[in-house]
């Protein structure tokens, strides 16, 4: 946790620094995006060598599913004609412009991460990148709905796989039909910033320690924000219910969403997600659901659902004292 709070308490005073050249894998659970070729481009810019691996259609809300069955060719184009139908299940996207970095894969946020990690990132550098980026993903991902996201869980498969990583999370109004959003620009730079500060901070060594991933939500204005520590907490910005009718009770924050992917709300049973109009508790307030309204929220996680020594000690606690373990 001290090395968490010496880099965010150094993004938040230092003055721009030259990073170094670092291999990094940008993965995602949108597929291509604004969001992604802004980022890739900024991290060109500071001389790192970039892949980007991300899936063929937006996987949003796929959390940790893989993909165990074999994957097929493209049925549908991919999101922003990132490839064809037809093209082969994974591969470099063919959509112009983009260059020789970017790759789809035809299946969940996890496999698409690790296609970066075991194919390309192999043929590229014969080895694990120095770190993976998941995100930035169109909308924050706080609070409980965090258990579901494939951005996040794409992040957590990397760190299990021992290869530093970060989750990056920014507003709905990221969002867009085409790669042209002007908060992407401004997400990618901060971003940046944030690699540059943890490269300073690992000494060229190691730029998140093991076993230890981030989670960063931006504001839905980025522009002028400082980082700030936060914690996963138990705080929900969100609200989440099934619905018998999706269309007859959805909420003003799904209207919108439906909006900007220029979807309708089908009359049929579905999840709803709403905005929560409770105010957090005084032991909430560094929460990341609600510090990433007015900052950009740095929380520390966990590489999976391994608990700590206090943990193991309670549930030895119990076995010990019970019959469960005679």
């Amino acid at each position: 946790m001290r090395y968490l709070f010496a880099t965010v308490a150094f993004l938040a005073f230092a003055a721009p620094i030259a990073a170094e050249a670092r291999n990094i894998v940008i993965t995602n659970d949108d597929g291509l995006t604004s969001n992604v070729v802004a980022l890739y481009k900024a991290l060109k810019a500071d001389g790192h060598d970039v892949i980007v691996s991300v899936p063929c259609q937006n996987q949003s809300g796929m959390g940790a599913a893989l993909g165990l069955r074999p994957l097929t060719p493209l049925e549908a184009a991919c999101r922003n004609n990132a490839a064809s139908i037809g093209a082969s299940a994974a591969g470099p996207m063919t959509r112009e412009g983009l260059g020789s970095d970017f790759y789809y894969v035809n299946s969940t946020p996890v496999m698409a991460v690790l296609y970066g990690l075991d194919i390309v990132a192999m043929k590229r550098w014969g080895r694990a990148p120095d770190l993976v980026l998941s995100g930035p993903n169109e909308g924050q991902n706080v609070g409980a709905i965090a258990i579901s996201s494939g951005t996040i869980s794409a992040a957590q498969f990397a760190t299990l796989r021992g290869v530093p990583a970060i989750a990056l999370s920014a507003g709905q109004n990221s969002a867009g039909p085409d790669l042209e959003n002007a908060q992407s620009p401004i997400i990618a730079e901060k971003s940046a910033e944030m690699v540059r500060a943890l490269d300073v901070a690992s000494n060229g060594g190691r730029m998140v320690p093991v076993g230890l991933a981030l989670n960063v939500n931006f504001p839905n204005e980025a522009k002028g924000a400082r980082f700030c520590v936060s914690k996963v907490g138990t705080y929900n910005a969100y609200t989440l219910k099934f619905a018998e009718n999706m269309a007859a009770s959805a909420s003003p924050e799904m209207k919108e969403m439906a909006r900007t992917y220029k979807m309708d709300i089908p009359a049929l049973p579905g999840l709803l997600l709403g905005q929560n109009s409770a105010k957090p508790s005084a032991d909430q307030l560094q929460d990341e659901s609600f510090l990433h309204l007015s900052c950009i929220a740095v929380s520390p996680m966990q590489a999976g659902y391994a608990g700590d020594d206090k943990n193991i000690n309670w549930v030895s606690g119990v076995l010990k004292g019970s019959a469960l373990a005679k």
